[in-house]
């Protein structure tokens, strides 16, 4: 028996005092490439250029688009029945439809007050305007905080209510469904839905309710976000390039050309007998906004954005909070196009057409190709080539089209144009975190339905700043207190030491020069993987 095992195995695998763990390693990755590792690699060579190919096409042809209705197409005031709604002397206020707003709120400290103020300062008659705050508070400090603002207003004659729930079932899909069962919101005709840090300009109503008036087959309007800190720091220039893109040509292309799009979740008014007809709020995925969206559009109903149209909101600046956000915006839809394929194919009430723009555009490159090629092939199969020269990636794959995809989604902020480099490199970090969290929500894996509320700062940093200022300075130098560990992301640290190997192999061995990205790349997942990206905010 010991005779034939020294015929199966090479020399160099038997033990010694000259045992190499380097040359064992050497010699099975030798064994293994040819016929393992070089075909895999092939296949997913090709795997990553389909997609890359889908996603390119998909962006020229929203570039198109986009040229085309910035160039040809009629504004919404003229492409739909608009005329502003004006007091009638007899009738006084009467003609102004019965409108809710709705805001829901989860312990939000430092952005309440803005939200609620700037609800009840919407220009519309007191007497046809409902205000909701829906508080699903865990702090009772906050709870009191937030009820104590809603009746300060109340006091001034505002018509708003404070809601509270017994459980938070549902989350914020929740929320909402048991606030349209209050009877008093049974005379309500369309209900606008603001976020706890959303705060409309007081003409918000009387520009968008018009649409839903005259425009019987409109479910939703849609406003565009614009936000109050995005010049913070570095995270929240990265959110807003990534962000402005999905206003200025995802969203103004699908209501130009489909009168379809996804709710963002605020900042849009509704038919209320839209939302009843589509079956209401659903808590299944954690995109409740998108869920509804898709099934009213199912049924026939028609979205209208509106880029000019604009809510001032906040951007998340913290990297955890922003993580948590990302987490849920890739996982929802995702988890949601599993859920709704069949029923979308199947449809009666819509065209064929846009059955392959909902499934095939909207859900399929957009949500899930869109992560996955920006990971996998430049975060992981372009770097192993490296490692396996047999293998080749076209330069047109490596280098033309996710430049000109980069270049095309640049167009949605012109004043970051200069940061447009290290946008690449931050995508692609991020893209390893929405990559994860699309594969959880296709196969409903556990953290598919996880809802982490995004962390608001309001005027924390500003307020923070300024008292720093105005601080006599201090005898000693006292640290901020944070927990290092609290900052450190494995995930982030160990793709930046793979990369950094692939990236000094290439510099060695390589005759493609890719080890200039592979180093940048390290140094942005290192930055990301010990935490210092974002707003930090020391504990007390």
């Amino acid at each position: 028996m010991a005779e034939s095992t020294k015929v199966l195995i090479p020399e160099t695998f038997q033990g010694g005092s000259s045992f190499d763990i380097a040359g064992q390693i050497g010699l099975i990755w030798e064994l293994i490439k040819a016929p393992l590792i070089v075909p895999l690699l092939r296949v997913g060579v090709y795997v990553s250029l389909a997609m890359a190919l889908m996603l390119f096409v998909e962006r020229v042809y929203m570039g198109i688009v986009i040229v085309l209705v910035k160039m040809f197409w009629k504004k919404p005031e003229k492409r739909y029945n608009y005329e502003p709604i004006q007091e009638d002397l007899e009738l006084g206020s009467s003609n102004f439809p019965v409108v809710l707003v709705q805001i829901p709120m989860f312990n939000e400290r430092e952005v309440y007050k803005i939200s609620i103020g700037a609800a009840c300062g919407l220009s519309w008659p007191s007497d046809r305007l409902v205000i909701q705050v829906l508080d699903d508070s865990t702090d009772p400090t906050i709870k009191k905080m937030v009820e104590a603002e809603c009746q300060r207003w109340a006091s001034k004659g505002i018509n708003i209510v404070y809601q509270i729930r017994e459980s938070r079932g549902g989350y914020k899909a929740g929320a909402l469904k048991e606030g349209l069962k209050r009877s008093y919101v049974k005379h309500c005709e369309y209900v606008a839905i603001m976020d706890a840090d959303f705060r409309p300009e007081p003409d918000y109503l009387r520009r968008a309710i018009p649409f839903l008036v005259h425009n019987p087959e409109i479910a939703l309007v849609q406003a565009r976000w614009r936000f109050v800190n995005s010049d913070e720091c570095l995270l929240t220039r990265m959110q807003e390039m990534s962000l402005d893109y999905h206003f200025t040509v995802e969203q103004e292309v699908g209501s130009a050309t489909h009168a379809f799009f996804g709710f963002n979740g605020t900042a849009g008014v509704w038919r209320i007998a839209a939302i009843n007809e589509a079956g209401g709020w659903k808590d299944r995925t954690t995109v409740e906004d998108m869920d509804l969206a898709v099934r009213a559009g199912l049924r026939g109903w028609k979205f209208l954005y509106l880029g000019d149209l604009q809510v001032k909101s906040e951007l998340p600046s913290t990297f955890n909070a922003f993580r948590f956000q990302q987490h849920r915006w890739s996982c929802g839809p995702a988890n949601l196009f599993r859920k709704m394929v069949w029923e979308i194919a199947m449809n009666k009430k819509v065209t064929l057409w846009k059955k392959f723009y909902v499934i095939y555009s909207f859900f399929f490159v957009r949500k899930i190709i869109a992560h996955m090629v920006t990971f996998f092939f430049y975060c992981v199969v372009l770097p192993l080539t490296i490692l396996v020269p047999e293998v080749h990636v076209p330069i047109w794959g490596a280098v033309y089209i996710p430049s000109i995809i980069t270049i095309l989604n640049s167009v949605g902020t012109p004043r970051s144009v200069h940061l447009l480099f290290y946008w690449i490199l931050f995508e692609n970090v991020m893209s390893l975190h929405r990559t994860k969290a699309t594969l959880i929500g296709l196969f409903e894996a556990g953290r598919a339905n996880e809802w982490v509320v995004t962390e608001k700062l309001g005027d924390t940093v500003k307020k923070a700043a300024d008292a720093a200022k105005n601080k006599p300075a201090p005898k000693f130098f006292k640290k901020p207190k944070f927990k290092f560990g609290n900052r450190l992301h494995m995930l982030e640290l160990g793709f930046g030491l793979f990369l950094f190997f692939c990236g000094c192999y290439d510099y060695v061995h390589g005759k493609n020069n890719y080890f200039v990205y592979l180093f940048l790349q390290t140094i942005t997942f290192l930055i990301c993987g010990f935490g210092y990206v974002g707003t930090i905010i020391p504990s007390s």
